[in-house]
């Protein structure tokens, strides 16, 4: 904030989490600014939800932007509480921040708090203020029934301090606001898109060298297999069938979970081309569950269940054998028996993009996706002699430690630009900077948002 100037008088506010405030700013508490509303709701009214990413908006578009299905709730009655166009909503995660600002017109559930303003207000700042950060601090301190993650009711909100100034600075506070978020949001859109690139870099590398090889002379043929095209001369190509076994994973109640042995969980395979180490749990199992299920160096876990064919197959392989491990009955382990793979080329091979041609390919008439073993056995697998295997493995290890490099370096920018973000925010609409003086730039000098390139 080094760039940005302080007002030229502050005062002690008496609020902790607002320290010092500039002297002409005032301090009142939440219910003398806004008042709790419960008007009916109107018989055309569109059902509205709260989300601490998108505000208070309509549920069929929040179904839209998260691409899911909700079910909506019967209206109709007096339970539903109207909402007017900037009103504010208590939303029931708000003990992690979620008082939501409202562009919309329509009725929420009972259990959300309708809030209007009685005092002339920049809604835009309070939409800043009431999600800037130390002020999610005060909220979470403010009762104990947050900790236990309940909401907040009127009473509690209405005794927490907010400052007030006049509505022209609120809103001046609000447009600087707008035109720097905007650019931090750029900002970090562009490192998004370079991180999605290095993925998808990444991913075309070890699809080549484990069907293509590194020899760009070496004599080829076709696999007969049409999403794989031609391989190598001299490699071999066979259903895993060939290969090794299949053993779908334990189902285990919920009541033996957080304790007892190593437990490796869906997300554990779903996250990672490589196994953790103990998986990520703990479970109460018998000795026959961990000779069944056990985990051992050159087994690839695959994901079997999910509501989409794209997230179907998705493989970690484990490098280090799991003592006393199981594995979760959403996945189904392939162990070698043959010695024609080796476990630092299965971790790639079973891994690379091509393979989600063959999922999606032959399940595309499955609504919820479910892998079975019988179509697992039939997954065309290119094997290269083994110390071919080694070589392709060396280098993409190589290869992928450099773009887990960059992808590190591209994470640090978003989350540094985070940060900025945060904290230009609660300088702001807390009086830490001045930014009266600020004049928006002429909007044709604004850099319009670009796709990056890596």
């Amino acid at each position: 904030m080094a760039k940005y100037k302080a007002y030229p008088e502050y005062k002690d506010s008496g609020v902790e989490w607002l320290g010092k405030i500039p002297e002409y700013w005032n301090i009142l508490t939440g219910k003398r600014i806004f008042q709790s509303v419960r008007t009916p709701a109107l018989n055309n009214d569109e059902q509205l939800a709260a989300s601490q990413k998108y505000g208070v908006i309509p549920q069929s578009l929040m179904m839209q932007l998260n691409d899911s299905k909700v079910m909506l709730a019967l209206k109709g009655t007096d339970s539903f509480r109207h909402v007017d166009e900037n009103n504010f909503v208590i939303s029931l995660r708000s003990f992690e921040g979620g008082i939501e600002h409202s562009k919309y017109s329509g009725c929420v559930s009972p259990a959300y708090t309708v809030l209007k303003n009685t005092k002339p207000i920049s809604y835009n700042y309070y939409r800043y203020l009431l999600k800037c950060a130390p002020f999610i601090v005060a909220l979470q301190s403010s009762t104990d029934s947050l900790r236990d993650g309940k909401s907040i009711n009127y009473e509690q909100f209405g005794a927490l301090n907010l400052p007030l100034t006049s509505i022209s600075e609120q809103s001046h506070i609000a447009s600087f606001l707008d035109y720097e978020t905007a650019k931090i949001d750029n900002l970090m859109e562009k490192q998004q898109q370079l991180i999605e690139l290095l993925k998808e870099k990444r991913q075309a590398v070890i699809s080549h060298a484990v069907t293509k090889g590194l020899d760009p002379d070496v004599q080829m043929k076709d696999s007969g297999v049409e999403w794989l095209g031609d391989v190598p001369e001299h490699w071999t190509i066979k259903p895993l069938r060939y290969l090794g076994d299949c053993q779908n994973g334990i189902n285990i109640g919920a009541e033996a979970f957080g304790s007892g042995f190593p437990f490796v969980s869906y997300g554990d395979a779903y996250k990672n081309r490589v196994l953790p180490e103990n998986g990520s749990g703990l479970v109460q199992s018998t000795a026959e569950d961990r000779r069944k299920y056990s985990l051992l160096r050159g087994d690839v876990l695959f994901t079997r269940t999910s509501e989409t064919i794209e997230e179907i197959g998705f493989a970690s392989a484990c490098i280090k054998s799991i003592e006393n491990a199981c594995f979760a009955g959403f996945l189904i382990r392939f162990r070698p028996t043959s010695s024609d793979l080796c476990i630092e080329y299965s971790k790639y091979y079973f891994s690379n993009q091509l393979l989600r041609i063959f999922f999606t390919k032959e399940m595309n008439l499955i609504t919820r996706a479910s892998l079975s073993q019988d179509l697992l056995k039939t997954m065309p697998v290119v094997i290269p002699p083994v110390d071919e295997q080694i070589k392709i493995a060396e280098l993409l290890d190589s290869i992928s430690e450099k773009f887990d490099q960059l992808q590190l370096l591209g994470e640090e920018q978003i989350k540094y630009l985070q940060e900025r973000r945060t904290a230009l925010i609660s300088a702001a609409v807390t009086g830490k900077i001045d930014v009266r003086d600020w004049v928006a730039p002429d909007t044709q000098d604004i850099e319009e948002p670009q796709e990056a390139t890596a």
